[in-house]
C-alpha cells in the first residue's frame, strides 16, 4: 500500500527528552554566552518550540547575536540529549523491533537537531535500518522548517523515491506535516499521548508500532516452519 514509512524520533522511536534537560541546556548557552543570570522565562522560550521572532527580540534583550547563539544553545541541547541516552534515560521504545515487519523503506524525520538524530540512531544501532534520516541543521532558518512545515518530511521523500508514503508521529505537528506533504498519517497514542485530543485528523491511529505491520508490514515467520505466524 505504502512505497515508504517515515517516523518521527522523539516519542515514536526513542523516549521524549524530559524539559528539565533542555532548560538546563537553554541555560548553559547563555551562561557559554556571558549571560549569567538570564531571565528563566527566556530560558524557557528558548528550551522548546521558540519562532525566530520571539528569539531574535530574546537575543536582542541580551546583546546576543542570535545565529550565534542559536547556533550554541543547538550544539548544548544536542550534547545533553545524547548524553541522557548515554545514561539511560533516553532509550528505544521495545516495539521498535517491529519495523522489521515493515514491507517498505524506512525513514526518520525529527524537528530535533540533526546532531541528535545521527548520534542517537547510531547510539541504539538503530541507524541501519533506515535509508534516511534527517533533523534541523543549527540555522534559525530551520525553526521555521520544523513540522507542521513539511519541509524536511518532502525531502525524505524525495531521496526515498516515495509516492504513497505514511508518516508516524505522535504529534499533532506531525499529523499536519503529513497533511501538508499531501501523504498519509499514523498518530501513536504512546502514554504521554493516550488522552491527547486533535484538532485534526490522523489516516490512522495506533497504539505502538505492532499496529503497523498490520497497515504495511508482513508477518514475521515461524523459524521452525517457516511459514507466516
Amino acid at each position: 500500500m505504502y512505497d515508504a514509512v517515515v517516523l518521527d524520533k522523539d516519542g515514536v522511536l526513542v523516549g521524549r527528552t524530559p524539559f528539565d534537560t533542555l532548560r538546563e541546556a537553554a541555560w548553559d548557552a547563555f551562561v557559554s554566552l556571558g549571560v549569567e543570570d538570564p531571565d528563566l522565562a527566556h530560558v524557557d522560550d528558548v528550551a522548546v518550540g521558540v519562532d525566530p521572532a520571539t528569539l531574535t527580540d530574546i537575543c536582542e534583550r541580551y546583546g546576543l547575536e542570535p545565529a550565534e547563539f542559536w547556533r550554541v544553545r543547538d550544539e548544548m541541547a544536542a550534547t545533553a540529549q545524547v548524553d541522557a541516552a548515554r545514561k539511560g534515560r533516553k532509550t528505544p521504545y521495545e516495539d521498535v523491533d517491529a519495523l522489521r515487519f515493515i514491507d517498505a523503506p524506512l525513514g526518520v524525520v525529527s524537528s530535533n537537531q540533526q546532531a541528535t538524530v545521527d548520534a542517537v540512531l547510531d547510539l541504539f544501532d538503530l541507524a541501519g535500518r533506515f535509508e534516511v534520516a534527517y533533523g534541523r541543521d543549527p540555522s534559525i532558518a530551520s525553526l521555521s522548517r520544523k513540522k507542521p512545515s513539511p519541509y524536511y518530511l518532502e525531502r525524505a521523500l524525495e531521496d526515498l523515491g516515495a509516492e504513497t508514503a505514511l508518516f508516524v508521529g505522535d504529534n499533532e505537528s506531525d499529523v499536519r506535516a503529513a497533511d501538508n506533504a499531501g501523504i498519509d498519517s499514523a498518530f501513536v497514542r504512546r502514554p504521554h499521548r493516550r488522552s491527547a485530543e486533535l484538532s485534526c485528523q490522523p489516516t490512522y491511529e495506533i497504539d505502538d508500532l505492532h499496529d503497523l505491520v498490520s497497515i504495511c508490514g508482513r508477518a514475521p515467520v515461524n523459524p521452525d516452519s517457516g511459514d507466516r505466524v
